[in-house]
């Protein structure tokens, strides 16, 4: 069996949104300037825009690799970006074994010198899940089977509330819905960052006091910062937020301030979380030595693929981490988990919003019941493409 084609084909199509899809966006880097904090959501890749009150545009990027044989792997959806970098890698990997998937990522981990890490790393990423899909259908067999699994019936979720609204009134009502449905956390994203100041940093503590009031005392509240904070910022909050017991405060500061990291995971009364924004495992090696994280949270879909995200999990089993994977795809995490030991990789993330559009044109989206995810025996992801979903389909190059 020999890879012929890579391929790229767009869906587009919509769907219906009960009520408001974007609310409060998250405090973001760029939000020290205040031209950038006063911005509310825009239309972004990858994600669905409202044409209408309750009417979602989407599109999604779907990323094949054909063989020889008539079996073709598949994986998405992808960014823009990554999409074009992928197409562009093509040549390198015609002809190969796909079932070769270590000597595949080396390759093209060895040709992408200058993009060892951010979008380039995002393209291989993609074209590696895409091939563990492949080989799941060749062999028969679901993906978390070929990684060694399964090692648990049924996994326990988290749910992400990004895009969500955060004034304490709606936050205590929606953390009460999200426990109601089984969840055993929730994640909240913060509004407002160090140029705010104090009244800001109010406003994110009352965001939390009413998660966990609606919550309950039983289950786990994550807050995620997304690289905005500072160190002083962050131990301060951490310091007040400690009477409503958070379980992590998730990227405070920008991605390489590994000392910052390491600095707040020694003093925080609040465990500190983070590594979406990594890259392969050398990246999180240096993450471990440098002691910067409590929680590590790789996304499969940017740290380097199926292949890499497999070796960041056996790093952090040995310096003693838990691995929360980041859960930009739903089905690549949930089979990762469902192939580790529970104590390392305890729960998956539920994007609930996105979710609605990053799975919208597949068949049997997966979904949490009562806060659990179950997986079939369906081969390598198990993605299919629902074309009665498609209202439009065209090739990206």
């Amino acid at each position: 069996m020999r890879i012929t084609d890579l391929r790229c084909v767009v869906y587009e199509g919509e769907c219906d949104y009960d009520g408001p899809y974007y609310g409060d966006r998250q405090v973001r880097p760029t939000d020290i300037y205040e031209t950038f904090r006063i911005k509310e959501w825009g239309r972004e890749d990858n994600l669905p825009f409202e044409t209408a009150p309750g009417k979602l545009s989407i599109t999604g990027r779907f990323l094949y690799v054909d063989t020889d044989e008539g079996v073709s792997g598949l994986f998405g959806p992808i960014g823009l970006a990554p999409a074009i970098l992928a197409l562009q890698m093509k040549n390198l990997i015609i002809g190969f074994d796909p079932l070769a998937t270590n000597m595949v990522w080396d390759v093209l981990y060895r040709a992408a010198i200058h993009g060892r890490k951010g979008t380039p790393m995002l393209a291989i990423s993609a074209i590696d899940c895409a091939l563990w899909d492949l080989k799941g259908k060749v062999m028969g067999q679901p993906l978390y089977r070929l990684l060694g699994g399964p090692t648990r019936t049924e996994m326990t979720a988290y749910v992400s509330a990004l895009a969500y609204p955060v004034d304490p009134e709606f936050v205590a009502g929606q953390a009460r819905r999200f426990a109601d449905q089984g969840y055993a956390g929730q994640k909240w994203f913060f509004r407002h960052g160090p140029g705010e100041g104090k009244a800001g940093l109010n406003k994110n503590l009352a965001m939390l006091e009413a998660a966990r009031s609606g919550a309950g005392e039983d289950c786990a509240i994550m807050l995620d910062a997304w690289n905005s904070w500072t160190v002083p910022y962050t131990l301060d909050f951490a310091a007040a937020a400690t009477r409503w017991n958070p379980a992590w405060i998730e990227e405070p500061v920008l991605p390489d301030m590994l000392d910052q990291m390491a600095e707040l995971t020694r003093r925080s009364p609040v465990r500190i979380a983070g590594g979406e924004h990594e890259y392969t495992r050398w990246g999180f090696l240096d993450i471990f030595q440098r002691k910067s994280l409590d929680i590590v949270q790789a996304d499969p879909m940017w740290c380097g693929g199926i292949t890499e995200m497999i070796s960041i999990c056996a790093l952090a089993s040995a310096y003693g981490k838990t691995v929360i994977p980041h859960g930009e795809s739903i089905a690549v995490c949930a089979h990762i988990v469902a192939s580790q030991p529970p104590d390392l990789c305890p729960l998956v993330e539920n994007l609930e919003k996105f979710n609605t559009g990053w799975q919208h044109f597949l068949v049997d989206p997966i979904k949490p019941v009562s806060g659990k995810i179950r997986l079939d025996d369906r081969p390598g992801l198990g993605l299919v493409i629902d074309q009665n979903k498609v209202k439009r389909q065209s090739m990206l190059g």
